[in-house]
């Protein structure tokens, strides 16, 4: 029990440095752990970054200087590549694989896989779904809430339930 104590005690006072540095709250995970040192365990590409919060499952390429916000899902059963300077806000979730034959079949069918890849330079806004086997293309830009189900062609901006184009990214 004292153990116990002496972690709660020293979350409380990493939770309150947080605060006071950064006026932020993150989980348990986050306070003990360097997201540029989690990001380098995986093998992530240099300066990238990666919330301990993160699910990272399979095969997952991520280039350099790239932010994986917390709560993320990145799916690489299938393959996923990420190139470099690419955002992947809070909460969204990139899938290589899909289990919807394998379930309405009884099990006959099996999983399906596919390969994901994101070019560079791309911003994904929060709680974004990008389904298994979509290419984004370099300098894209696709908001918040979006279902991307097709591939993006570079240099375009999408959003929607299905993500639609809605013109192109100035620079």
């Amino acid at each position: 029990m004292e153990l116990l104590g002496d972690i709660k005690a020293l979350l409380a006072k990493l939770s309150r440095e947080m605060r006071e540095k950064y006026r932020r709250h993150v989980s348990a995970g986050d306070l003990l752990t360097d997201r540029w040192e989690t990001a380098r365990s995986l093998g992530f590409g240099e300066g990238s970054s990666c919330y301990d919060n993160v699910l990272v499952l399979g095969d997952v390429t991520v280039g350099k200087h790239c932010w994986i916000g917390p709560n993320v899902i990145l799916d690489g059963s299938g393959g996923l590549t990420i190139g470099d300077h690419v955002d992947v806000c809070a909460g969204s979730q990139i899938y290589t694989h899909s289990t919807v034959r394998r379930a309405v079949s009884g099990g006959k069918e099996p999983v399906g896989h596919a390969p994901t890849r994101l070019g560079s330079n791309i911003y994904i806004g929060p709680q974004t779904v990008i389904a298994m086997g979509v290419t984004i293309g370099d300098g894209c830009i696709i908001g918040t809430m979006s279902l991307v189900d097709r591939d993006v062609p570079a240099g375009t901006k999408v959003w929607g339930i299905p993500a639609r184009p809605h013109g192109r990214v100035e620079s």
